[in-house]
């Protein structure tokens, strides 16, 4: 048994009575989710679903599917994550195409018009929940799996990645990965000792990221695992993320860099912020000029992380004790690489390591890599991030290899880029991607949100802005403004939807 299993068993049985999430301004308590995580392991067991089966969970910021979670994972089973903002036409091809023995979904999705033909399809039994943890019932007609139970043995979660730049596709994290993951990330928290007796602990870890999305689930699986009261977020609005600071008074807390944009252009009252110590950021890249206005405004550090889908989480990060006393030096880093992680740069060509200092493609192995990766040995894993990694272990993301823009024979990456278009005063953030270009194969577009009440610059205002920081044929062809970017459940803009945008 995995050490995150035996911790979430023996974490749900310490104080029934004690609040464990908040959610719309209401708590509910460890026996709540107890009640609704024991009805679902019972009709798991009624199906004939051993440990290691394959469980599809249709993944929302509800209560219930954090019971939906905790049943799957503390049994043993593997929790397949399915996202239901998907249209239903991709939704209902995911669910037949992965013909997993049990779905467990909102009662809101189980009334979709079409998904009991996907769910016939597929010959899966159904388990219906309550947002709210109201209960738990069997979908008449899908009481059991019609055909074969389908297992994965050792993984915790086949995880759908953000699909940032492509089609999302599933990774199977294992028990194993988790357990060297939170080892790993212990070390961010202060009196906190990886393997520790689990108890219950004060404060509140915030949760506002998607569940569908590596950040969202893996700050769910570790509040729990800690024992440490959730407060959830459906979504991310600035009104309600305030709102539940003000009702919580957590120490730190998430937002992606777009939702700090957004604090910051509600100019939100410092007072309601004053229970922060600091916000945690990761997801996107995140630019240290946004740290440093953060920081001028509320007086709150951002602790930017980095890690991914495949990485069971995070594998370089800033600590608290790291940010005051190494910013100022290692500003724009996304922290300190994890000690239980090895990482080097080497030269994309040759694959030769490159010294310290010098940018090239990020290489790292570790236990929590390994568990996810058929490699022999400790073979290394290569990413397709550009990075520098200097002689104090802080790490440098430079931007993607594997999005550059070829314009013409000329290299341009749109991350170089979106930094130079937020220093434009109208611009509240700004999204590139290639488009064809029948001369020169591709070129940059930018898509533009602005800030509120700011005019639409013109075209030539912005590349005559541009041509002051930028190469010229890094300069985007073309730009649209939109009142918002297509979107990766991670909020994450969406290349392809991008693209998209200006084909149309």
């Amino acid at each position: 048994m995995a050490v995150i299993t035996e911790n979430l068993r023996a974490i749900m049985a310490i104080d029934p009575e004690r609040a464990e999430i908040d959610f719309e301004g209401r708590d509910y308590s460890w026996g709540d989710l107890a009640r609704v995580v024991r009805a679902i392991e019972s009709a798991l067991d009624a199906m004939g679903l051993p440990a290691e089966a394959r469980v599809g969970v249709m993944l929302r910021n509800r209560p219930g599917h954090i019971a939906a979670i905790l049943a799957v994972l503390s049994t043993d089973r593997c929790l397949v994550s399915l996202n239901p903002i998907l249209p239903d036409d991709k939704l209902f091809a995911d669910v037949t195409g992965l013909g997993l023995p049990a779905i467990i979904a909102d009662e809101s999705d189980i009334a979709r018009p079409g998904i009991a033909d996907a769910f016939a399809s597929a010959g899966t039994a159904v388990l219906a929940i309550g947002a709210r943890l109201e209960g738990v019932r069997v979908l008449p007609g899908f009481e059991s799996p019609r055909g074969s139970v389908t297992t994965s043995p050792g993984v915790a979660i086949e995880m759908l990645t953000s699909g940032t730049t492509g089609s999302p596709k599933r990774v199977p994290l294992t028990r194993a990965a988790f357990d060297a993951s939170f080892a790993g990330f212990a070390r961010y928290e202060r009196n906190r000792e990886h393997g520790a007796k689990p108890q219950l602990r004060s404060g509140v870890t915030m949760v506002n990221n998607p569940l569908t999305h590596i950040g969202g689930i893996y700050g769910c699986i570790g509040a729990l695992a800690a024992g440490r009261k959730i407060g959830l977020l459906e979504k991310f609005t600035v009104e309600g993320w305030v709102e539940a600071i003000r009702r919580n008074r957590p120490k730190v807390a998430g937002a992606v860099p777009s939702a700090v944009r957004m604090l910051l252009e509600a100019d939100v009252d410092p007072a309601d912020l004053s229970s922060l110590s600091a916000l945690i950021s990761g997801t996107a890249p995140l630019s240290p000029d946004l740290v440093d206005a953060f920081l001028e405004r509320y007086g709150i550090p951002i602790l930017g992380n980095y890690g991914a889908t495949e990485f069971a989480g995070a594998i370089a990060g800033w600590t608290l004790d790291d940010f005051k006393a190494n910013w100022t030096a290692k500003r724009g880093a996304v922290g300190r690489v994890q000690s239980n992680v090895a990482a080097r740069v080497v030269d994309a060509e040759s694959g030769a390591v490159l010294p310290h200092g010098e940018e090239g493609l990020l290489e790292i192995k570790g236990d929590q890599l390994g568990a996810n990766y058929p490699l022999a040995g400790d073979a290394w894993l290569r990413t397709t991030d550009r990075a520098v990694l200097d002689a104090d272990g802080f790490l440098f993301i430079r931007g993607r290899a594997d999005n550059a823009i070829i314009r013409g024979g000329f290299k341009v990456h749109p991350d170089d880029v979106v930094k130079a278009l937020h220093q434009h005063p109208a611009v509240r953030e700004a999204a590139v991607v290639g488009v064809a270009d029948a001369r020169l194969g591709e070129v940059p577009a930018a898509a533009l949100i602005l800030r509120d009440g700011a005019e639409t610059p013109d075209v030539e205002e912005l590349k005559a802005f541009l041509k002051e920081r930028l190469i010229a044929y890094q300069v985007p062809v073309h730009f649209k403004v939109v009142e918002d970017f297509p979107r990766t459940p991670s909020m994450k803009p969406s290349a392809p939807g991008l693209k998209a945008l200006f084909a149309a």
